[in-house]
């Protein structure tokens, strides 16, 4: 039997591979490719326009991280705005915060919802059945702008910004602007960020230079996701705190204070380890470059 493999591009010059054992699903939505598969090293894996956005082996990681340094900062966050996050883990991790009353998810593909409830049941656990979720599909943007009731925690886990896709517009200060008018005072923003691999830094520095302009607090975090290839940023902003100066027992106070359940990799020592930046990646924050702007967007290759 000939093996088969998927293959993407990961940055010029650069491609990786995977085993795959099992084609699940092949379909071009709407708005893009949609692609799942299984293999030996990472179990299910998602694609989108041909670029692996998450995986069951690790997919922790990358939600864990993402979600809750920001929502621990708004001291009992209730009203929660994610954009993007289709594979309901995004939402799963949010839902874990008792203090959640209501969650506005919009994520402009149906069909990448669609197929996560029937796929990807290990990623959000019947998250999308919490009665606390008002799921829209539409531009997450607008529809902030309709939003009149402000947010505790305002979370943009949607995909990269490709030139024509989707989701470039979720990156610019013009946003950033409009997501912190919708802010509780002491509500936060948390963005996936980006690569933060040599060779690829202008991307996540140019979304803190950006954040920046708006938040006096920004701070960025990392981890490595295996099946990423590569090591992925995230950046959390708020008025009022910056999450980079808590120690780990804060920390470790904060989820006993919320009653957080069920993590597998977020505590008080991973969350230093978070904040922890390379030098490299604290040279490109603290260097001059260009702000993310609707009129200048970020695209990445």
């Amino acid at each position: 039997m000939t093996t088969q493999w998927k293959e993407f591009t990961k940055r010029p010059g650069e491609r990786i591979s995977y085993e795959i054992t099992a084609t699940v699903l092949v379909r071009r939505t709407a708005y893009q490719l949609l692609e799942i598969y299984d293999g030996p090293s990472y179990g299910r894996m998602v694609f989108l326009d041909g670029k692996i956005q998450s995986a069951a082996l690790d997919e922790f990681l990358y939600h864990e991280a993402l979600v809750h340094p920001a929502m621990l900062i708004p001291p009992a966050p209730r009203r929660v705005y994610i954009a993007g996050g289709g594979e309901g883990a995004t939402l799963r991790e949010v839902l874990r915060h008792p203090t959640v009353t209501e969650v506005v998810m919009v994520d402009i593909d149906a069909e990448v919802v669609q197929a996560a409830r029937q796929y990807l049941q290990a990623w959000h656990v019947g998250s999308f059945d919490d009665p606390r979720l008002r799921l829209i599909h539409a531009d997450a943007r607008a529809i902030l702008a309709q939003e009149s009731a402000p947010f505790d925690c305002i979370i943009i886990d949607v995909t990269d910004p490709l030139a024509g896709g989707p989701s470039y517009l979720l990156f610019t200060r013009e946003f950033y602007e409009l997501a912190a008018s919708k802010l509780t005072p002491d509500g936060a923003i948390a963005v996936q960020a980006e690569s933060v691999d040599l060779g690829v830094l202008g991307g996540h520095a140019a979304i803190h230079r950006t954040l920046k302009t708006i938040f006096p607090h920004v701070a960025s975090c990392w981890n490595h996701v295996p099946s990423f290839g590569e090591s992925w940023g995230y950046v959390v902003a708020s008025r009022t705190q910056d999450p980079a100066s808590w120690t780990p027992a804060e920390v470790e106070a904060r989820l006993r204070q919320r009653g957080l359940q069920g993590l597998r990799y977020y505590d008080g020592l991973t969350h230093q380890t978070l904040f922890a930046l390379p030098r490299p990646l604290r040279e490109a924050i603290a260097a001059p470059g260009p702000i993310i702007t609707d009129a200048q967007p970020l695209y990445v290759p």
